[in-house]
């Protein structure tokens, strides 16, 4: 039986979800089926609108092999295994004379433990241990979620939190979850057999393809024990959001509350003198960090050197001794024991990371108005670890919308440890990079207007002209506003400002879900919806609801974060531009994102407004624009309120 080609594959899956082939989408499918037959790796760029969940499913299912797709947003998981892969294997299952399996796999905590919601989770000596469905008042918020969870705990075929709508807060379902260092594995527990989280980890044994997200890639490359299953392909959608899921997952944090909890949890399990020990460590911690002011620790002071290393002996005694007692008059021994050594030994883990005082590592304090103090330790990189962790043994395809940097990919290729396109070095893996464009005419569908008149922005301060601009702006767009702004504190100082000024209704990230405000953003062409970090890549509002999208300023990095700001000097240190490689490529990806809200669809039109001068005269500029998609450029005024109020007149005009 000859093999199916390529294109009656793609055609097929194409028409299948009532698509049209598109020439970007051809190109990236015939690049990944390539890559896999080479054995070799691709950054792909793909605009949207070019329909890249097919450019890489087809041939990944075509080649037989087991793939795993991992990607950083739930809403794109989601996308992935309801809609995209059912469709595709229905329509691929003729010509391949197979239907490929998929499946999805998440990290443990996704996943509701039986053993935990009916034997009840060990809580904290001061609780004592109790039934926590008893515990919580049913007429408390917490109480109805519990309540809630315990009935669909009845009906679930997954266990998977997110297939629980509506959802519950993160208190609630922390009581009837377990994170992978707290589960008694199988074998010990009684619920073994009807675990949810085994069960999807069998299921992804048997799939082609697995569906997970960039967090537990991140972990089965540190970890070094597999989670995953073995497969020859791995392919990373939402490519540019990696190297800040892995650092996430790379970084360790200490708080006097997580110390404590430690505590608690093991003084039932060792000896009074132990337990004791790690009292007192504790406390002499607290005070350290009562005193902590925010920033870098370029070394570790005396004080928190002395708190830390007693930290970890005791945290190593008690994790001894714990292994040497049994308790009968504990309930539920093992659940206790096993969740009192996962906390004890997160403790030891980070304060003996941060006693050795790597030079790969950064050390900081954060300070939270409510939180109080917390120690954290991060990665300088994580470029070697993706280098020597990601490449290895398979074929590795990297895509998303926002991959090529002031035009060209070696920005985003260096952050993964790779050397530039071309170059061949020593361990280096060899790969590849492919823009195939998109099928939207961005010059004539969108202008990028820079407000070259307005004055830079400073760190502090209201800045009167700016909001004059965007109040000017959002009129002649007669609301269809996506406000995107670096900081919390600028997105509310705009809200507060304007919605006593104008008539349009203005929401405001944080004030409802970010579901419910997309929704209300969309449902309202008169509406304006401001925000920050979430909004600038979690939006998909096509149409006549979104013509407007502004940016307040070049979201640059705050000067004050330890961890970019060590990256920087590390870069500048190796004889590099750390400002272009970390600052200037941290605001071209995020900018490069927010222009993207803007057309999402073959028939929008609109503007994107940047209330930032220095994007038209500083010379970074160029780099930063060249990021953006090939919108038509001015820093007219005027122009660019004609133009809004051109496109508002004919949305009204056809009753949108």
């Amino acid at each position: 039986m000859t093999k199916p080609s390529l294109p009656d594959l793609l055609h097929a899956a194409v028409s299948a979800v009532g698509g049209s082939e598109r020439p970007g989408q051809v190109a990236m499918a015939e690049a990944v089926a390539e890559a896999i037959d080479d054995n070799t790796h691709r950054l792909i760029q793909a605009g949207t609108g070019t329909g890249k969940s097919l450019g890489y499913l087809v041939p990944a299912l075509a080649h037989g092999e087991r793939v795993v797709v991992a990607t950083a947003t739930l809403a794109l998981q989601r996308q992935l295994v309801e809609r995209d892969l059912p469709r595709t294997v229905d329509a691929l299952h003729p010509q391949l004379r197979r239907r490929p399996q998929f499946a999805m796999l998440k990290g443990r905590s996704n996943y509701l433990c039986l053993h935990r919601l009916h034997e009840g989770a060990p809580q904290d000596e001061e609780e004592g241990l109790f039934d926590q469905f008893e515990a919580a008042a049913p007429t408390s918020k917490l109480g109805q979620d519990l309540l809630r969870l315990r009935d669909w705990a009845d009906e679930t075929e997954t266990g998977d939190r997110d297939d629980l709508t509506p959802g519950v807060s993160d208190k609630a379902w922390a009581q009837i979850s377990v994170s992978s260092r707290e589960c008694l594995g199988a074998t010990k527990c009684a619920y073994g057999a009807e675990c949810f989280a085994e069960a999807a980890r069998e299921r992804a044994k048997l799939a082609d393809v697995v569906v997970t997200n960039h967090a537990l890639l991140a972990i089965d490359a540190i970890e070094g024990a597999p989670v995953l299953p073995q497969h020859e392909v791995l392919i990373v959608d939402e490519a540019h959001e990696l190297v800040s899921r892995v650092t996430g997952v790379a970084t360790g944090e200490l708080t006097p509350g997580q110390v404590n909890r430690a505590v608690k949890r093991a003084a039932k399990l060792v000896d009074e003198k132990t337990a004791d020990s790690l009292q007192t460590a504790s406390e002499s911690f607290e005070r350290v960090m009562e005193l902590a002011l925010p920033g870098r620790l370029v070394e570790v002071p005396e004080d928190l050197g002395y708190a830390l290393a007693a930290l970890r002996d005791a945290a190593r005694n008690v994790i001894s001794a714990m292994g040497a007692t049994r308790d009968k008059s504990v309930h539920d021994e093992d659940a206790v024991r096993k969740q009192a050594l996962a906390a004890v030994e997160s403790v030891h883990g980070v304060a003996e990371r941060i006693l050795l005082g790597s030079e790969y590592d950064v050390v900081w304090y954060e300070r939270h108005d409510r939180f109080g103090a917390t120690l954290r330790v991060a990665p300088l990189s994580v470029s070697g670890l993706l280098r020597e962790k990601l490449f290895e043994d398979r074929s590795v395809v990297l895509t998303s919308a926002t991959l090529k940097l002031g035009g060209d990919f070696n920005g985003v290729a260096a952050s993964l440890g790779l050397s530039p396109e071309g170059v061949e070095a020593e361990d280096a893996p060899v790969w590849k990079g492919l823009d195939v464009g998109s099928p939207f005419d961005y010059p004539k569908q969108g202008i990028l207007y820079v407000a070259k008149h307005l004055a830079t922005p400073g760190r502090e301060g209201t800045r009167g002209d700016m909001m004059d601009e965007l109040a000017e702006l959002i009129e002649a767009a007669g609301g269809r506003t996506l406000g995107l702004f670096s900081s919390m504190r600028g997105a509310k100082a705009a809200a507060e400002e304007l919605r006593g000024r104008l008539d349009n209704p203005i929401l405001l990230q944080g004030e409802e879900t970010l579901g419910e405000l997309i929704k209300a953003f969309a449902a309202d062409p008169k509406t304006c919806l401001f925000g920050t970090l979430s909004l600038w890549q979690g939006v998909d509002v096509p149409g006549p609801s979104c013509q407007l999208v502004v940016m307040d300023r070049i979201p640059f990095p705050r000067p004050d974060d330890p961890l970019m700001s060590a990256r920087q000097k590390s870069v500048e240190e190796h004889g590099g531009n750390g400002f272009m490689a970390v600052a200037a490529t941290h605001a071209a990806l995020l900018m490069a994102q927010g222009a993207g809200r803007l057309v999402r669809a073959t028939g929008d039109r609109g503007v994107v407004a940047v209330l930032d001068p220095r994007l038209a005269t500083a010379r970074y500029g160029s780099f930063l624009r060249a990021t953006l998609p090939d919108f038509w450029y001015t820093t007219d005024r005027n122009q660019a309120r004609r133009s809004l109020a051109a496109i508002d007149a004919k949305a009204t005009a056809d009753g949108k």
